[in-house]
């Protein structure tokens, strides 16, 4: 994640600053969503609509996080600032308060799916935690949390989100012909 409408990166390296990691996710992965509704708009004398409007596009992104102690992961599902878990110096302890009324926190996010040389890529430059799972403490090493985020157009109306994908060494060729 990184600040909100934060460049995307221009290749599939690792993202360097302002980019921060919000650690492992579970082998699952995400499930990335786009919600449409729309409107029928119908006429006398038609029995099937005349046009249909298009009324609302959403777009997004359940994920379990697996480090639910990476301050950067605690601070999207508690909805606070992520200065508010800096610990303090003689005690190494954060303690904070949980919001009573939500703050509108949005922040830019990359997400990748890697596939032996093929890669995907999500970037979305104005995103927000919208749903959280339960939070269920426990003595294992993994405390996961599970969140969904949703996007937004960015900075200049850029788009909500946007996809980069490279097949790597797979030749998809055959999948765009040429016409004479």
């Amino acid at each position: 994640m990184a600040a909100l409408n934060a460049t995307a990166p221009t290749d599939f390296a690792d993202p360097a600053t302002p980019w921060q990691c919000l650690g492992w996710v579970t082998t699952d992965g995400g499930t990335f969503t786009i919600e449409e509704e729309s409107q029928d708009v119908n006429a006398a004398g038609s029995l099937e609509p005349i046009r249909t409007l298009m009324t609302r596009s959403t777009k997004s992104l359940q994920v379990t996080f697996l480090e639910g102690l990476n301050p950067l992961v605690r601070s999207l599902y508690d909805n606070v600032p992520v200065a508010s878990l800096k610990p303090e110096t003689t005690t190494g302890i954060a303690t904070y308060d949980l919001p009573d009324k939500p703050a509108d926190l949005r922040f830019a996010f990359l997400f990748d799916t890697i596939d032996g040389d093929k890669k995907m890529r999500y970037y979305m430059p104005n995103g927000k935690v919208v749903e959280r799972g339960d939070e269920q403490p426990q003595t294992e090493d993994v405390m996961s949390v599970q969140m969904t985020m949703r996007f937004y157009k960015g900075a200049a109306n850029a788009a909500a989100v946007t996809k980069l994908i490279d097949y790597g060494s797979v030749d998809v060729s055959g999948f765009f012909p040429t016409t004479p």
